[in-house]
């Protein structure tokens, strides 16, 4: 029953990164590494280390696209504003 239980954490990894890396918005981007973030999370609980989970929940999909979607937001905002210059 366990060893089911990794193999379909794992297979849930391999599925999100592979979308994670086959998306080309940056904002859609940010919002696949959340949920990377939470099914590595849930991984590593699976895997009987919820002190690393809980940091992976922390950063990996709480804080880590937070900054990567204001960053994108602001560069976009620029992007606009020198076009309104022109």
């Amino acid at each position: 029953m366990a060893d089911a239980v990794i193999v379909v954490a794992l297979l849930l990894v391999a599925a999100s990164a592979t979308v994670a890396v086959a998306t080309r918005d940056p904002m859609r981007q940010a919002l696949v590494l959340a949920v990377l973030g939470v099914v590595l999370a849930v991984l590593f609980t699976v895997l009987q280390a919820p002190d690393v989970g809980l940091s992976q929940l922390a950063v990996g999909s709480a804080l880590t696209p937070l900054l990567l979607m204001l960053a994108v937001r602001k560069i976009r905002r620029r992007g606009r504003e020198k076009e309104g210059e022109r």
